[in-house]
């Protein structure tokens, strides 16, 4: 049972990380959109030298993560935030995403304060220090924390109640993000699995924040602050110790607002609405063409200092000052990403713009490339990389390799030869290739050698895809033939095609085969007499045409 679930989960993973690499065929006119198929049609015609953008998918995204506040209360960590989200590419660089983010933040400080004598959620129901004096030099000096540093009140003069700043922060934001692609152009290597990108955005955000300030019976907490307090005076207890003192003791009922709803401020839903602007990070990675996972940061700005339940800062004792350092949104969260969308490639951020053209440049299927020139200087059909005689002179008729025909062997060229066959017997032979035989009393019993064609080196014609008409190459080496043949009288010539097994190749051999025959009687004068048509004498290769000698 355990190995068959080992191999439904290995097939799972097997299916999701298909294709993760897939391109997209740029052909497809199907994946461009309306506005971009004038341009598609002018590439595939090669007037215009770029492809139209294709159609790419939308993206849902689902997040969760931890949301803090960073402000004048101590963030408690972690604490759950959630979001969702939908994307679209506008290019390869740039996409816009319209996300939710929501959450739950709390936080409490570890030192108490005083100062909180214009601070709504403490000031009635805690008494605020009065009448305080800070001698020099005091040998028992309490220190405690604020916004602005450390200020030193002598034990036993204090007079008022020491308070936990903490609170508690439901909210809600709605942004429109510009997100920046910072790694999908790649120029030398190929795509990658994963991106890095910037974020940053504007939005609104809607919140409540409130403190817990009195138990469960609707009474402050002036015994457990004042205990807590002489605890960390007399037992120097530490951080840690003081927060779990206080967590122990609190209801953790945060039942009041943090601004006392005296605060004259926009609100929706009843929670107070901000204007934010957010910047952030983000790495994402791909699992397959549908499927992505990622992991942002994205901080966001408020201009407001009441996001943690505190916007009152411990300047000095009665003089209690707005604070200027406004509180920041912090989200931090894995995202679970789906691309949507038929006949349209994956969201553009994970293609590279350059595969195109390095595919392009590695196997050319739409470039204009421009025929090949061979070079032929002396005019005799075979070009020159391939002519063993680069000086030929015209007229001459040449084999394969570029040299001028010398039918009989004798040393000069048929085209110069006054006696073409002229017998070994009577050779060497004058500069006109003619040659001086023995005298008739020294050869009264001559033995004549029975007729021979000398056809040799014959090419074979090669045909491309499934055309029939010769091309310039295949002219000259026919020519060449031609000459060969002039060159023997004795000789025919049979062309040789393949036995094609289907009829539509049996035509084609067979048209290809009439096409020589036709060059060499009707272009070369070759007489019909010498050239032999078959069409199935070999078993071979349909686009070669062989051709062989036959004598008389």
């Amino acid at each position: 049972m355990a190995s068959k679930k080992y191999t439904l989960l290995l097939g799972a993973l097997c299916l999701l990380f298909t294709n993760l690499y897939g391109q997209y065929d740029w052909k497809d006119s199907s994946l461009i959109p309306k506005n971009g198929k004038s341009q598609q049609s002018e590439f595939l015609q090669n007037q215009y030298p770029f492809p139209a953008k294709p159609r790419n998918q939308w993206e849902i995204g689902l997040s969760v993560g931890n949301v803090a506040i960073s402000g004048d209360v101590s963030a408690r960590v972690p604490q759950i935030g959630w979001g969702a989200h939908v994307r679209k590419a506008f290019g390869y660089i740039f996409s816009a995403r319209l996300a939710y983010h929501g959450g739950i933040a709390k936080g409490m400080n570890w030192l108490p304060a005083y100062n909180y004598a214009k601070n709504p959620a403490w000031k009635n129901n805690y008494i605020a220090p009065i009448n305080v004096q800070s001698p020099p030099n005091s040998g028992n000096l309490r220190q405690l924390q604020s916004t602005n540093g450390f200020l030193p009140y002598p034990v036993g003069q204090l007079q008022g109640d020491p308070v936990y700043y903490n609170y508690r922060t439901v909210s809600h934001q709605l942004a429109l993000q510009g997100i920046i692609t910072l790694n999908n152009i790649r120029f030398h290597k190929a795509k990658t699995g994963f991106v890095v990108y910037g974020i940053g955005g504007i939005g609104g955000l809607i919140y409540e924040s409130k403190v817990d300030a009195f138990d469960a019976a609707g009474l402050p907490y002036n015994a457990l602050f004042r205990s807590v307090l002489n605890k960390y005076e007399v037992a120097n207890k530490n951080r840690g110790d003081i927060l779990r003192d206080l967590r122990a003791g609190m209801d953790k009922v945060y039942e009041s607002s943090a601004d006392g709803h005296q605060l004259r401020r926009p609100k929706l839903f009843d929670m107070t609405f901000k204007p934010t602007v957010q910047v952030g990070f983000g790495v994402g990675f791909k699992l397959s063409r549908r499927f992505s996972v990622g992991v942002e940061e994205i901080l966001s700005w408020s201009n407001d200092d009441l996001l943690d339940g505190q916007r009152w800062q411990e300047a000095s004792l009665g003089d209690a000052a707005m604070t200027r350092d406004f509180d920041a949104w912090h989200y931090t969260n894995v995202n679970l990403n789906y691309s949507l969308g038929a006949k349209a490639v994956e969201p553009l951020w994970w293609l590279n713009p350059l595969d195109y053209a390095y595919n392009e440049l590695n196997a050319p299927r739409h470039m204009k490339l421009p025929k090949p020139v061979l070079d032929d200087a002396d005019g005799d059909g075979v070009t020159d990389q391939f002519d063993n005689e680069p000086n030929t002179p015209a007229g001459c008729p040449v084999d394969t390799h570029g040299v001028s025909r010398d039918t009989d062997g004798d040393g000069v060229p048929d085209c110069k030869d006054k006696e073409l066959i002229t017998p070994t017997q009577c050779q060497p032979v004058d500069a006109d290739g003619v040659g001086k035989c023995p005298d008739p009393e020294c050869c009264k019993n001559p033995v004549v050698a029975p007729p021979a064609c000398n056809l040799v080196d014959l090419p074979s014609i090669n045909f491309a895809g499934n055309s029939s008409s010769l091309s310039a190459e295949a002219k000259a080496l026919v020519g060449s033939v031609a000459s060969s043949l002039r060159g023997n009288p004795l000789c025919k010539l049979i062309v040789c095609g393949s036995a094609a097994k289907s009829k539509s190749g049996q035509s084609l051999g067979q048209k290809r085969v009439d096409a020589i025959v036709k060059y060499l009687v009707e272009v070369q004068g070759i007489s019909a007499d010498r050239v032999v048509a078959q069409y199935d004498c070999h078993e071979g290769d349909p686009s070669v045409v062989e051709l062989r000698a036959e004598q008389k």
